[in-house]
């Protein structure tokens, strides 16, 4: 280890967690009650002591260089692990709680986002859970915006959304493989079959989540993208889709878990096609996960198996 590593200090380490957080220094400077040339200063300096730039500075505020992005993960590894000496050994109350999750609309990322904030210890925390489109879900890992980011891949989008993750020094850990099921409503005729066809659905409009610029079929968040339908009706949100399935009568393509405490208006219907959904999380690729964000993968994992499905990542 290099002289000017050792020199880093701890408080260095939290100044720059903040700077990244918040995205500019002035801000982070004004949680922490300090000066704004203070913190401007301190993260210079430990630029100039870890030989790299971390930071990319504008009127706008700051992001991260990519140097930036992995120092932010093992920055955070080290402030986690003095926090919980404190804890242990200066009896120290548990220190606010940080995590960010960014995942496609499912409604299992949410009950388990539920129950962790319910099991939380700490006295004060600041969770963030983004359901948003594929694309930025990598792009909000990759910036550490969020630590873990949940979405599918299948043998159709799998190359594309590898290659990306790949250039973007991200790593997919496979969760649990689904059949696929629609999401109707309660009161859609179609609620009371066993099973159903795309011939069935032939009627029906088509519910899919809108990506944006990036709306390229491998990004599209459900399966058989590539196929026509008559009737389309692209959304950005959850609450909305819900409410067209039961206003319309229209459906979506998922993976069949449904929260009968979150969504009771809506049923799964599994429907007779030849494919599977691999259901994963991303990270930062050697960069180990806080306490925080393995204990929502806990709850994500309680979550699924609570639904008789079996997990491809028991830890």
């Amino acid at each position: 280890m290099s002289r000017g590593l050792k020199n880093i200090t701890l408080l260095q380490l939290q100044y720059f967690i903040e700077v990244a957080s918040e995205g500019s220094i002035t801000a982070a400077a004004d949680l922490l009650y300090v000066s704004q040339p203070t913190m401007s200063a301190a993260m210079k300096d430990l630029e100039t002591r870890v030989d790299r730039a971390l930071l990319v500075r504008s009127a706008r505020g700051v992001t991260l260089t990519d140097d930036g992005v992995e120092f932010l993960g093992y920055a955070r590894q080290v402030v986690e692990q003095v926090e919980l000496l404190e804890q242990h050994y200066l009896g120290r109350p548990p220190s606010r709680r940080l995590l960010g999750v960014s995942a496609q609309h499912y409604s299992f990322v949410v009950d388990a986002f539920v129950r962790m904030v319910k099991a939380s210890d700490a006295a004060e925390y600041e969770f963030s859970l983004r359901e948003t489109r594929t694309w930025d879900i990598i792009e909000d890992v990759r910036t550490l915006r969020s630590e873990l980011g949940i979405l599918y891949r299948n043998d159709f989008n799998r190359k594309v959304i590898d290659k990306l993750l790949r250039d973007s020094g991200l790593a997919f850990h496979p969760l649990f493989l689904a059949s696929p099921h629609i999401f109707i409503s309660r009161t859609n005729p179609l609620a009371s079959r066993h099973r159903v066809t795309l011939d069935d659905l032939a009627a029906l409009p088509r519910l899919t989540f809108d990506q944006g610029a990036n709306n390229s079929f491998s990004f599209a968040e459900e399966i058989l993208s590539t196929l026509s339908s008559k009737q389309e009706i692209r959304v950005s949100d959850r609450a909305t889709i819900f409410n067209l399935m039961i206003g319309l009568d229209g459906y979506t393509i998922s993976t069949g878990i449904i929260s009968d405490d979150l969504d009771p208006a809506i049923v799964a219907i599994p429907l007779e096609v030849d494919e599977r959904i691999e259901i994963g999380w991303i990270d930062h690729s050697g960069i180990p996960l806080t306490e925080q964000a393995q204990r929502y993968l806990d709850e994500v994992r309680a979550v699924v198996g609570g639904f008789g499905i079996a997990l491809l990542d028991q830890p």
